[in-house]
């Protein structure tokens, strides 16, 4: 049965699979062809740079299937010594299947990196990517390779592989796979969508990144053009009271995101703070909020009001319709807890300006029908060991009638506390927003 939709799902899971690698001095390597659409959402995730690994295998004269070697650029070379010991190949046939196999390297390079040079892997994380896995071969030979060429540290990254084969591998320091089916056939049979990559197609993708990671972020384009980011305390009137909250723009503001806390948590929680930083480094402009003040959030009662805090939320959306610089950007909302509920409650009216919403760790149940009246894309991302919560988010998908998806991050419980799955938590949140906030003509290379 289908796992993945195609390589670009499978690359996107992938990269949140792998999200506490984000800032580490990782080289992305995808295996031409396949694998490199996966390794470039990746890349794009980490944030790392995208090579490729080529690899030739050295097949028996006689038996070409049969793998007595391979090699690699740079002269790398993994010779096979068990079976060259019982195939009695001799040094001349060695030579003429090694010339023979890497002409055809060279010019596979030459065709990719059009004249660009090798990314050094010297005392770097190396993380080999490919479409998937079914016996191993190539994978093992791209791991020796990479180490060979002074990789300190070897991951090897695939959506889907046999267990057995998994269990076999001992070249990576590392193995990440997001699924093991126990039928396993063969790699396409995991994808609704494993048409044949081209190429001009690896090409393009190692083009993009490329200039991906030339390109500076937002607020250093604006820094050179002369024009400052706007990053500053704010106060909103909302039904009496005055909202504390923490404003960040980019130039120009395309899009912003309302962050509506949970229970127990405010503008100064760290784990939204980070959230909104991988926001803002996509170029979204955000709006910590804390939609009770100090007085009010020692009543406990008022954490769940959900009506009280749906009104605070709208309010604040109407202080950015009202400002010069928002005034036509499109608005999300990222809640957490009961946040959620509030994010949801607020985008349920008819006249809610609200382009897409995300809840962390959320308690959509508590908008209770509202649920059915919200038009905004919603996801609704949740830990895996998180159980009631999980079963609540399923429940609230059902009533939801605008685009949806739940996103369960493996390995995480409610507050996403276990390593990297915040970070796992915080792409799942960018890509969304990206998709429904930014503009399509955005300069940066779609996810």
């Amino acid at each position: 049965m289908s796992i993945f939709e195609d390589r670009v799902d499978a690359g996107r899971r992938l990269g949140r699979r792998v999200a506490e690698l984000r800032g580490q001095d990782v080289v992305v390597l995808g295996l031409p062809r396949g694998g490199v659409p996966v390794a470039y959402e990746v890349a794009a995730a980490l944030d790392a740079p995208l090579d490729v690994i080529v690899v030739r295998k050295l097949g028996l004269p006689y038996q070409p299937e049969l793998a007595m070697g391979a090699i690699g650029e740079g002269g790398a070379r993994v010779l096979e010594d068990q079976v060259l010991a019982h195939s009695r190949v001799d040094g001349a046939e060695l030579r003429a299947v090694e010339d023979h196999e890497r002409a055809i390297l060279e010019s596979r390079v030459i065709r990719f990196r059009k004249g660009r040079s090798r990314l050094d892997l010297t005392g770097r994380i190396a993380l080999i990517v490919d479409d998937g896995i079914a016996t191993g071969s190539t994978a093992r030979v791209a791991c020796r390779i990479a180490r060979q060429q002074g990789a300190a540290r070897v991951i090897l990254a695939v959506p889907v592989a046999p267990a057995e084969t998994l269990a076999a591998l001992t070249e990576p320091d590392e193995v990440v796979c997001l699924a093991t089916p126990p039928q396993f056939t063969a790699v396409g049979y995991h994808y609704r969508d494993f048409s044949p990559t081209e190429d001009d197609e690896v090409v393009k993708l190692l083009d993009l990144a490329a200039q991906r990671l030339k390109d500076p972020p937002p607020a250093a384009r604006n820094a050179v053009a002369g024009r400052a980011d706007t990053d500053e305390e704010v106060r909103i009137e909302a039904g009496g009271v005055l909202l504390e909250g923490h404003l960040h723009l980019p130039v120009p503001a395309h899009g912003v995101v309302l962050f509506a806390h949970g229970s127990g948590s405010s503008r100064h929680s760290p784990r939204n703070r980070y959230v909104a930083g991988v926001l803002q480094q996509a170029g979204l402009g955000t709006l910590l909020l804390d939609l009770l003040t100090p007085a009010e959030e020692r009543n406990r009662a008022n954490v769940f009001d959900i009506p009280l805090l749906a009104r605070r939320l709208a309010s604040a959306t109407a202080w950015l319709a009202g400002r010069a610089d928002t005034a036509t950007s499109s608005i999300g909302y990222f809640g957490a807890s009961t946040g959620a509920a509030a994010a949801l409650w607020a985008a349920s009216g008819p006249s809610a300006r609200v382009a897409a919403i995300v809840s962390r760790g959320g308690r959509p149940d508590l908008a209770g029908p509202r649920l059915s009246e919200v038009s905004a894309p919603t996801l609704l991302i949740v830990g895996s060991f998180d159980y009631e919560v999980v079963e609540l988010n399923r429940r609230a998908k059902a009533m939801l009638h605008c685009p949806n998806q739940l996103a369960v991050v493996q390995g995480a419980t409610h507050l996403f506390e276990e390593t990297g799955t915040l970070a796992a938590a915080a792409i799942l949140a960018r890509d969304w927003f990206r998709r429904y906030l930014m503009p399509t003509a955005t300069t940066y290379p779609e996810e």
